[in-house]
């Protein structure tokens, strides 16, 4: 009886109260503290304190609070695909691909078929994907750039 009773509370309750929001996205990665020098050096992103104060993971700001959680864990098999990437938009593209070049960082379009490519989308939006030290696809677009008119 009060299984009932609490079962009818539950279904009674409003859910459009709650709501979610991004918090982090955790990469499996075969060295910590390599990938943290990449994503430090060719994002810029900033290293934050790792609360859960083990030292085979890393973390790093995707600022407004967002992180970015990297977690080696040698026995964990890391496989990837171009449909699964971090998206980033920068306010300054062709300075991303100075940097890039200087980097030495080979990039391309979606389809990733010629080096070094620039994608440009239908709405003008410039895009290329790269691919950090364990593989995984990372996305950065003009999306946040300004429209010169």
């Amino acid at each position: 009886m009060l299984w009932i009773s609490f079962a009818q509370c539950a279904i009674g309750q409003d859910l459009t109260e709650s709501s979610v929001t991004f918090n982090h996205l955790a990469l499996s990665v075969i060295d910590a503290d390599q990938s943290a020098a990449f994503y430090k050096k060719t994002l810029n992103l900033k290293e934050i304190t790792n609360k859960t104060e083990n030292d085979q993971i890393r973390w790093l700001s995707l600022g407004e609070g967002k992180e970015l959680h990297l977690l080696s864990f040698p026995n964990d098999e890391i496989t990837v695909n171009r449909g699964v990437h971090l998206a980033i938009t920068t306010s300054d593209f062709d300075d991303f691909i100075n940097r890039l070049d200087a980097m030495k960082v080979n990039y391309s379009d979606w389809m990733g078929e010629i080096p070094n490519k620039i994608n440009i989308r239908a709405d003008g939006i410039k895009q290329v994907y790269f691919q950090d030290p364990n593989g995984y696809w990372i996305e950065v677009n003009s999306v946040g750039q300004k429209k010169t008119e």
